[in-house]
């Protein structure tokens, strides 16, 4: 018997591609028919990757080309896969909170690189530019920000909105703050499993009177774990940043700190890396720069995972005193520390404004790119 290629074509019209509406025919997915007497070869590509789809496609060829046209044909079926690529979306996970345009989360892979202190002195730069800014302090078994502004002995009021009690967050430095280290004494070890720490977080999250912010920062825990995903799931983060030193131990878990936010669990965007501990320079030889910690490894880690290096902050004893006395070093004005503080809160603020350029606006995160030039203007 002589099979024709039209006979073919009709009888694959009976076929529906999976995932589309039209027949096989119509919808353009038949490619090329080629007949050898009885034998026949049908190219087929499909947009559905899975398994099942090309194992249901192939046996419905099979089955109406023998029904339709010769049952004893000999058919070969090639399937591609030509599936679309993801569009590029702003995807946001988690509950959006009334009044917050963007939300920062600054990282580490490990502890004892200066996260919480880049985060203090990043809060209050921002405040000085003219953001509104507020801080929750996330690092639930090592709270250090009550220490840092100040206000250890302070403890959150309890305001009415529209009927509710809410937390009303403490107030230094023009930043609005919440800290586990609030609800707890100072040596009280917070021993607490995932949930119940998770619990908390979004009761600071959730259940606080926060206002209008330009800018929330996180500052999360140390490592990667299961308090990192609860606040990943639960906020609409605009973008993280992760601190570390330039020594390889800290880089390796930066590392770590970078691809735990680019896991599709979790997709929030890196907006870069900091470099903390960059340097030293002793206060009687200002010209000299000691690598303690070695050279440029942050930098070079930003570059080997493409990703936007934010900037350096040196290794200098006031740092560490400022923040133990509870006034972040970046409130002194004309230092070489409020100037290195300055060049990586604007580089934040850009990265900000060109994350929300990039990707389509919500009504969870927004910036105007006005709001963004003022910052980086201003010095």
């Amino acid at each position: 018997m002589k099979i024709e290629k039209k006979e073919v074509l009709k009888a694959l019209e009976n076929i529906t591609v999976p995932g589309e509406g039209q027949n096989m025919v119509e919808s353009g997915a038949v490619k090329n028919i080629q007949i050898f007497g009885d034998e026949v070869e049908v190219d087929i590509t499909i947009s559905n990757p899975s398994l099942q789809a090309r194992k249901k496609t192939e046996v419905e060829i099979l089955k109406i080309i023998h029904q339709e046209v010769y049952a004893k044909a000999k058919i070969k079926v090639n399937i591609k896969v030509d599936a679309p690529e993801k569009p590029k979306t702003n995807e946001i996970k988690g509950k959006p909170i009334p009044g917050i345009k963007n939300i920062i989360a600054v990282a580490s892979g490990k502890g004892g690189v200066g996260k919480s202190t880049v985060t203090a002195n990043l809060a209050v730069t921002l405040a000085k530019m003219g953001f509104k800014v507020g801080l929750l302090d996330a690092d639930i078994y090592g709270p250090s920000m009550p220490i840092m502004f100040d206000v250890a002995q302070e403890k959150p009021l309890a305001v009415n909105v529209n009927g509710k009690s809410k937390m009303k967050p403490v107030e230094s430095y023009g930043v609005q703050m919440l800290s586990i280290g609030f609800f707890t004494q100072p040596n009280q070890a917070v021993i607490w499993r995932g949930p119940m720490a998770a619990k908390a977080l979004n009761q600071m999250i959730f259940d606080a009177h926060w206002g209008e912010l330009d800018f929330m920062l996180l500052d999360l825990p140390p490592g990667t774990g299961d308090i990192h995903l609860s606040i990943m799931q639960a906020m609409p983060v605009t973008g993280a940043v992760v601190v570390s030193t330039p020594q390889e131990v800290a880089l390796a878990d930066a590392r770590k700190g970078v691809a735990m936010f680019q896991q599709d669990s979790i997709n929030v965007p890196v907006l870069g890396i900091v470099e903390n501990m960059a340097y030293f320079t002793p206060e009687e030889l200002p010209n000299n720069k000691y690598f303690i910690f070695g050279k440029e490894g942050a930098k070079n880690l930003a570059e080997d995972l493409k990703v936007p290096f934010l900037g350096e902050i040196p290794l200098v004893q006031s740092i560490r005193e400022a923040g133990d006395i509870g006034r972040p070093a970046a409130m002194q004005t004309a230092t070489p520390i409020e100037e290195a503080f300055e060049e990586l809160t604007k580089n934040v603020v850009q990265e900000v404004v060109a994350r929300n350029k990039s990707l389509p606006p919500t009504e969870a995160i927004k910036i105007t790119t006005m709001a963004g030039c003022s910052a980086v203007k201003k010095k």
